[in-house]
C-alpha cells in the first residue's frame, strides 16, 4: 500500500525517526511505539519478506536474530568493560603523557580511531568516553562526544573487525585489503572533525593537570579488560576465517564477550548496576535496527560513486546493516568506498550508529539531534572531504554486479 507513491512503512519509519529527534527524552518509548506500528501494519495488510502473518514475522526475525543478539551483548558488555577501564585509574594518569592544550584532546580522538580498528567501534567509543570523562573531569562537551563517536566509526570503517558492516563484507568474501582502502578518507575525516572538536572541548573544559599524588593503577583490572577484548577479537577472527558459514547462525562475538566478562568476575567484579541503563539504550538501538530491516527495500539504486556517497547520508537515519546486506546482494560497488560511507556516515546524527547510541547512554545531554548538529556540524563536511580525498588518491574501482549464484546464502532473503 502506498500514499502518494510512498509505501506506508516508510511513512511510519519517518514518523518514528522524527519522534526520536523531537522527543529525545523519550527515545525508548517512541522507538518501541514506532516499531509496534510498523509490525502491526505489516501483520494486517502487506506481510513480510518471509511471508504473511505471524509466521512471516517470525521468519523475518529468524534472519535478523544473530545481528540483534550480537548488538545487545556488545552494547551491554562493552559498557561494563569501559567502566572497568575507567575504574582502573589508568585514564587518570593519561595527562602525564598527553599535550596540555587542544592537541591532547585530538590525541585522545586519534587513540579512539586506532582502538576501533582492531576492537570494535562500540568498544572504542565507550573506552574513549571513559577516558574523556576522567581527563575533562566529567565536563565533556557535546561536540567532543560526537567526535568520539565519529572517531570510533571512522577507525572501524577500514578494518574487517572494526565494524559490523565491514565484518559482513569479510564474511561475504570481500578481501580485507579492499576494506583497508577506507583508511584514506577515514584519516582525512579525523583531522577535519577532530581538530575543531578538540578546540571546542579545550575552551569548554581544559584537560586536567597531571595529579600530584599519581593514583595507583589497578593493573589487574587493566589486564582483565585486555584479556576479554583479546578473547572477543580472537573468536571473531577464528569464526570468520574457519567457519564463515556459521557466523550468520549464532552470535559468537557477543557470547564470547559475555563469557569473558563472567570468567573475569571473580577477580574484579563488574559494576552490574550499569546493566539496566545499558539495556534501555540497547533496546532502543535494536528497535531502530529491526524497524529498518522491515522496510520494503528490495534493492538499492544502481551501484555507482554517487549512490555510494548518498548511502553515507542515508546511514545517519537508516541503519547501515541492512544497507550493507543489500549492497552485498547487489554487487558492483567499490568496497573501500562503501565501507567508509556506511561506516562513517552514521556519525552525522547521534542515533545513526551503534557507537553514538552507546555513548549517549553515558552522556545523555548529547541525545538531541539539534544539539548534535549544532555542536558537531563539521562531521558532515568531514565526510564529504574524506570522500573527495579518497577519489583523488584512490580511483573508484568497483566489482562486477553480483549474480544470484555469487551471492552468499546467508545474505539472501
Amino acid at each position: 500500500m502506498n500514499v502518494l507513491g510512498v509505501p506506508v512503512e516508510f511513512i511510519l519509519f519517518a514518523l518514528m525517526l522524527g519522534g526520536v529527534a523531537i522527543f529525545h527524552h523519550h527515545t525508548l518509548r517512541v522507538s518501541l511505539l514506532g516499531l509496534a506500528a510498523i509490525v502491526c501494519y505489516k501483520l494486517a495488510f502487506v506481510g513480510f519478506e518471509a511471508g504473511p502473518g505471524l509466521k512471516g514475522l517470525l521468519g523475518q526475525l529468524g534472519h535478523e536474530w544473530v545481528i540483534l543478539s550480537n548488538l545487545l551483548f556488545l552494547l551491554m558488555g562493552f559498557a561494563l568493560l569501559a567502566d572497568h577501564f575507567e575504574s582502573s585509574q589508568l585514564p587518570a594518569r593519561l595527562p602525564e603523557f598527553l599535550p596540555r592544550d587542544w592537541k591532547g584532546g585530538f590525541a585522545l580522538l586519534g587513540l579512539v580511531w586506532i582502538l576501533s580498528s582492531f576492537l570494535d567501534n562500540i568498544a572504542g567509543a565507550l573506552i574513549g568516553g571513559a577516558m574523556a570523562h576522567q581527563l575533562f573531569r566529567g565536563k565533556v562537551h557535546v561536540a567532543f562526544v560526537a567526535a568520539i563517536a565519529a572517531a570510533a566509526n571512522a577507525g572501524g570503517a577500514w578494518s574487517v573487525i572494526g565494524d559490523t558492516t565491514t565484518t559482513m563484507m569479510w564474511i561475504a568474501g570481500i578481501a580485507p585489503r579492499r576494506v583497508l582502502e577506507a583508511i584514506i578518507p577515514a584519516a582525512v575525516a579525523l583531522f577535519i572533525f577532530g581538530i575543531p572538536a578538540a578546540r571546542r572541548q579545550q575552551k569548554h573544559s581544559p584537560m586536567m593537570e597531571p595529579p600530584l599524588d599519581r593514583p595507583a593503577v589497578d593493573w589487574l583490572r587493566v589486564f582483565l579488560v585486555a584479556i576479554v577484548l583479546v578473547l572477543t577479537i580472537a573468536v571473531n577472527v577464528i569464526v570468520n576465517l574457519k567457519f564463515p558459514a556459521q557466523a550468520d547462525h549464532f552470535p559468537f562475538l557477543g557470547v564470547a564477550l559475555c563469557i569473558g566478562l563472567l570468567a573475569s568476575a571473580p577477580f574484579r567484579r563488574p559494576d552490574w548496576s550499569l546493566l539496566p541503563g545499558s539495556l534501555r539504550s540497547s533496546i532502543f538501538l535494536l528497535a531502530l535496527v529491526t524497524a529498518a530491516s522491515l522496510m520494503p527495500v528490495q534493492h538499492l539504486p544502481s551501484a555507482s560513486l554517487k549512490t555510494t556517497f548518498a548511502l553515507g547520508f542515508l546511514s545517519s537515519v537508516f541503519d547501515n546493516i541492512p544497507l550493507t546486506a543489500l549492497a552485498l546482494k547487489q554487487g558492483g560497488y567499490d568496497w573501500g568506498y562503501l565501507a567508509y560511507a556506511v561506516g562513517f556516515g552514521g556519525s552525522m546524527i547521534w542515533f545513526g550508529s551503534s557507537a553514538g547510541v552507546a555513548l549517549c547512554a553515558v552522556y545523555q545531554d548529547a541525545r538531541s539531534v539539534t544539539q548534535w548538529l549544532r555542536s558537531a556540524w563539521w562531521i558532515i563536511p568531514a565526510y564529504a572531504v574524506g570522500f573527495v580525498a579518497m577519489l583523488a588518491i584512490w580511483p573508484w574501482h568497483p566489482d562486477a554486479p553480483a549474480t544470484a549464484a555469487s551471492v552468499p546464502v546467508s545474505l539472501t532473503r
